[in-house]
């Protein structure tokens, strides 16, 4: 019986994991129209996918992300596609003052918000420990304290609006792999926090909605220079990934998985049999590759 339930539990949870995540969902673009949106590190990967899909959804988008030179570009795009309306503020989310900025900037423009898209994350590397906890105090900076300071910032005008805060998250803060120490550091974090926000929301009546969403290796410029002479994998498509965030933001779900089966699946395997997941991982790596720095 015991070794049955061993078998039965898992292959139970992967069978509603399927059907929860492949099922047909009631999402229409007009969810999104005149929507004010703020999307955070859009400048480029899926942040700026982010923008161009809201973008033909005809929502009202404010943009940010460090280089200035490359908002631009998104913006007139976002345009050309149909936006409502379009603007960008630059700068760094090093400085967790700059939160405020970019809220105070929608607030001024808008006079509201319906969605806040957190999305930005710091440099990084891909590597053994190297014992630098300063790097890992200006990671939770840029990758967690500005998410929370953002989230404070924009909660008044989300709680008028009923709106929503979508967290981009990794399946790094949801399972421990090696090489991503810091990184993986901040997104359990952001686990911890909003989640347990999400609960302080049900409590108090607070109808304001939190997704987080879990992804996987995704085909960005900077994940795919970072890890794929490490990984094997092929990484998912990014506008895709974009597209599904957007979609399990508006129809308000709790998280949203990408690549789903995948993402589903490991993290199953995460709650039933860890060792095996973490030995999973670890065969999967090219470690000849990983060079200490």
């Amino acid at each position: 019986m015991g070794l049955l339930l061993k078998i039965f539990i898992p292959l139970l949870g992967v069978a509603l994991a399927f059907y929860l995540y492949s099922a047909p969902m009631n999402f229409s673009e007009e969810m999104l129209r005149g929507k004010r949106v703020i999307v955070t590190g859009a400048s480029s990967g899926i942040g700026e996918q982010m923008a161009y899909h809201l973008a033909r959804m005809e929502a009202h988008l404010l943009l940010t992300a460090r280089t200035e030179a490359k908002l631009q570009k998104v913006v007139e795009r976002c345009l050309k596609l149909g936006a409502a309306s379009a603007s960008y503020v630059s700068g760094s989310m090093e400085d967790t003052a700059f939160a405020e900025v970019v809220v105070r900037e929608a607030e001024n423009t808008w006079g509201g918000l319906d969605m806040l898209i957190l999305n930005h994350i710091g440099r990084t590397y891909f590597n053994y420990f190297n014992g630098d906890v300063e790097h890992v105090r200006k990671l939770l900076e840029t990758n967690f304290l500005s998410y929370v300071a953002m989230t404070v910032s924009a909660l008044p005008m989300l709680k008028e609006s009923e709106g929503s805060i979508v967290v981009v998250s990794s399946l790094a803060g949801k399972t421990s792999s090696p090489f991503a120490a810091p990184y993986s550091a901040t997104k359990f974090a952001l686990d911890g926090f909003f989640g347990s926000l999400r609960n302080e929301f049900i409590i108090e009546k607070v109808n304001v909605s939190i997704t987080l969403c879990i992804l996987g290796y995704i085909n960005t410029e900077n994940a795919v220079r970072a890890v794929s002479h490490v990984i094997q994998d092929t990484p998912a498509p990014k506008e895709d990934c974009a597209l599904q965030i957007i979609q399990g933001a508006a129809l308000r779900q709790r998280e949203v998985h990408y690549p789903p089966r995948l993402v589903s699946i490991l993290l199953l395997l995460r709650a039933f049999a860890p060792e095996f997941l973490d030995s999973l991982t670890r065969n999967n790596y090219k470690v000849e590759n990983i060079q200490r720095t």
